[in-house]
């Protein structure tokens, strides 16, 4: 891989130590996967941020560095809501450790928002035709297919590598070659709101790291493309997919799939509640203004009978008192910061019903416990009563 003078010095250490351990992954990395050079990036979300996740040894790793990033960077959620953690049920200790790793990921420039939508807080750090080094699933696979962005799925440490050096090998998605579709699904069904993320569950296994091309009845809303590529990242590796009438279609002989009513029912019945389920969590990935609005109507009138988490960006949040204060009349509760995935406090469940493909796929392996699906309408009634 060809480095310019300035890429060769850091490499010697000549600008510190911790650019020369950034520059040796980004190296490593571009070596790896046949990179010819490093690209600059407009912004960069690192993951590795739970406590959860991360343990001892991460917090260990990046509290080693120095510096200050070189672009604008985010973080993925957190293990908890950092100003809520006791409601959330999390413990002293654990709080501790989360604290200290978003303050030293801030003390090395990164904003801590802790968010697997960082395009819903800040829109510019992400154009059509950029080039990024995002890591969290689902915000990979939006930039790269709804957005326009190029970016691939980064790891923890070669996320914050990029953004200590500002540029990631050129390989993979950012290639033009690499953006190809793989695979035609037709659809073969109207769908609701709340199929999105079954669509993106099935496809995700069927399709596993290719190209999905979509061809719709209807054209989804976005909030419905983030539910789509979110489920496919988790059931899958989907990291990008195409769903506009004018997309590139697949090669000739390429693989053809359907997708119909009776795959999405199947999927339904699979992952239906039942009186096990202790917990409902809806917010993954993060809800929007617009979801956050549809919950608030859903909930008017109605009183929370079991536990109800609604998670969302903090400046998100912020922007929307309202409609926060309207969700928790009902007793539910709106975090922040965090994700029911990525939360030690799902852990002491049984059985939780998410309205999200994503959480489904996630939650059994990464929690411990049973997942079921509904609609957020279905979801609303399984946790509440009418008031």
């Amino acid at each position: 891989m060809h480095l310019s003078r300035e890429e060769e010095q850091a490499c010697q250490g000549e600008r510190g130590e911790s650019l020369r351990r950034a520059m040796e992954i980004l190296v490593a990395l571009g070596d790896i996967y046949g990179a010819d050079r490093l690209i600059p990036v407009r912004s960069v979300q690192v993951a590795g941020v739970s406590f959860k996740t991360i343990g001892e040894a991460g917090l260990e790793w990046i509290s080693d560095l120095r510096g200050k990033v070189a672009v604008p960077s985010v973080l993925n959620p957190a293990g908890m809501d950092l100003s809520r953690w006791r409601e959330m049920g999390v413990d002293e200790e654990f709080a501790d450790k989360q604290i200290e790793i978003v303050d030293t990921y801030s003390r090395l420039g990164i904003s801590p928002d802790c968010t697997c939508t960082p395009y819903s807080i800040r829109p510019d750090s992400a154009r059509r035709g950029d080039h990024l080094a995002w890591s969290e699933s689902s915000a990979v696979s939006f930039a790269n297919s709804v957005i326009g962005a190029r970016t691939n799925r980064e790891g923890g440490p070669s996320a914050l590598a990029a953004a200590l050096v500002g540029k990631t090998p050129r390989y993979g998605y950012h290639l033009e070659e690499n953006r190809v579709p793989t695979v035609e699904i037709s659809v073969e069904v109207d769908l609701e709101t709340s199929d999105y993320g079954l669509l993106g569950y099935i496809a995700g296994r069927e399709v596993d790291e290719g190209v999905p091309r979509f061809s719709f009845r209807q054209r989804p809303k976005e909030d419905e493309l983030k539910a789509l590529g979110a489920a496919m990242a988790a059931s899958g590796s989907v990291a990008l997919y195409y769903f506009e009438e004018d997309a590139p279609k697949a090669p000739r002989g390429a693989e053809e799939m359907t997708i119909n009513e009776k795959d999405l029912r199947q999927v339904r019945e699979e992952n239906a509640p039942d009186d096990e389920v202790d917990i409902v969590a809806l917010g993954c990935p993060h809800s929007s203004p617009a979801e956050l609005e549809e919950l608030a109507r859903l909930l008017a009138g109605r009183k929370v009978e079991r536990e109800l988490w609604i998670c969302t960006a903090r400046k998100v949040a912020e922007k929307c008192p309202k409609l926060v204060e309207r969700i928790e009349r009902s007793g539910a509760k709106v975090f922040c910061d965090t994700c029911m995935v990525v939360s030690p406090a799902s852990d002491r469940y049984r059985k939780m019903m998410v309205n999200s493909g994503k959480a489904l796929a996630y939650v059994p392996g990464l929690c411990k416990i049973k997942a079921a699906y509904g609609s957020a309408e279905e979801c609303v009634k399984a946790a509440t009563r009418r008031d």
